[in-house]
């Protein structure tokens, strides 16, 4: 069995290097849209990879003046697995329209992309540039520590991330295991699996997986464009295409929220997780700062796993958010000043550690110490921290 993570890091790019990803980022998009383009031509013609690669390959190559081959392929991989979600719902009967990509960021393997220590060399339109990590002390209870700076952990790949001026290489990561689970996790003496909830990182858990909000927000602000254009025609035929923008905005975002509720159940089902616990949604807005349409967004993922955690025997429950964003979750020292922004460092302890990353822990400690002290008889928990342990 493989266990898989996904950690965030920074990178420092000077003004050159900056050009030159943006750059990447544009063409490696217009690749990606060519071959999906290619595979709808016809309505629908194929979802393989293989053929889609024989078939657009050496256009893309010429048209991008000798775009590197390896994102080409990454632009082609990205491309068909996009085409085969659309056929899936086509095929349960659901609608789906061709995908579209503008959100900015780019998919690298091993081949395109070499991870070192302390930075990253990464293919670009024109050859290769090195970026430096901005990196938390390799000492410090992190989501780096614990799987950058693992041994234990291999380096798979990254997708990398331009958001509110910054670039964040967000890095996979993965380590064989032996399976000592078996398919229902039964909830007597298990292990918890904190969930964080938020707008930057629209889920963060107490293993150290991250889903970033950027895909969510970027297609957000499209379709709150294309409403605003709309209804400044004030037209019927301007009121039909507001339904169907919205009808487009729900799917694409429904979409988007299954493929991380089922990473989400797989993450606990990896770590041998009998509950996963959430913060309570109900003043999610006014504690984050949280749009209605993340509002929207959390109560869907929280169904969607609450469902699909029902054949496995995973219960999912929520906690009381007071302070979890606060809150020390190596000493347990609690104070506004310990958080700003996505930093954490507690004034007391001087624990350090990516702020949702903090509350995740705190959010299944919260439900760790409560049930310990309820009525269910006090079975034994542990909250998932990481895959050495708890």
């Amino acid at each position: 069995m493989e266990l898989r993570r996904t950690v965030p890091v920074a990178l420092d790019v000077d003004s050159d290097d900056a050009v030159l990803l943006d750059d990447t980022v544009d063409t490696f998009l217009w690749c990606t849209q060519y071959v999906v383009d290619h595979a709808f031509k016809n309505e629908y013609d194929t979802t393989s990879k293989t053929t889609l690669d024989d078939e657009t390959y050496d256009d893309i190559r010429e048209k991008t003046d000798g775009f590197n081959g390896g994102l080409v392929q990454a632009a082609r991989n990205k491309a068909a697995e996009a085409c085969k979600s659309v056929v899936a719902r086509w095929k349960n009967g659901k609608k789906a329209s061709k995908p579209t990509f503008t959100s900015p960021h780019v998919v690298y393997d091993k081949r395109i992309a070499t991870f070192h220590d302390e930075y990253v060399s990464l293919a670009t339109t024109d050859g290769r540039i090195e970026a430096d990590y901005v990196l938390p002390d390799e000492d410090r209870d992190t989501p780096h520590s614990e799987y950058l700076f693992s041994d234990e952990y291999e380096t798979t790949g990254a997708e990398l991330h331009y958001r509110d001026g910054d670039w964040v290489l967000h890095v996979h990561c993965k380590m064989e295991v032996e399976s000592d689970t078996s398919d229902k996790v039964t909830p007597e003496n298990g292990t918890v699996l904190g969930v964080d909830l938020g707008v930057n990182n629209l889920a963060v858990t107490s293993t150290g997986t991250f889903w970033t909000g950027d895909e969510f927000d970027h297609w957000r602000r499209e379709y709150e464009k294309r409403r605003g254009s709309l209804q400044q025609c004030g037209t019927r035929w301007a009121h039909e295409n507001i339904q169907s923008v919205g009808r487009k905005e729900e799917g694409r975002f429904k979409l988007m929220l299954h493929r991380i509720s089922n990473e989400l159940v797989a993450e606990a089902r990896e770590n041998g997780c009998s509950v996963i616990a959430f913060e309570d949604l109900t003043d999610i807005r006014e504690r984050t700062g949280a749009s209605w349409g993340h509002k929207w967004a959390f109560d869907r993922l929280y169904e969607y796993v609450e469902y699909k955690t029902e054949e496995y025997g995973i219960d999912v429950e929520e906690v009381d958010p007071e302070n979890t964003s606060r809150r020390c979750s190596h000493c347990g020292f609690t104070h506004p000043d310990n958080r700003d922004g996505e930093e954490f460092e507690c004034l007391k302890c001087g624990y350090e550690n990516h702020a949702d990353y903090n509350a995740a822990k705190n959010i299944g400690l919260r439900y760790l110490r409560r049930n310990q002290t309820g009525g269910d008889g006090g079975a034994p928990l542990s909250v998932r921290l990481n895959s050495a342990g708890p």
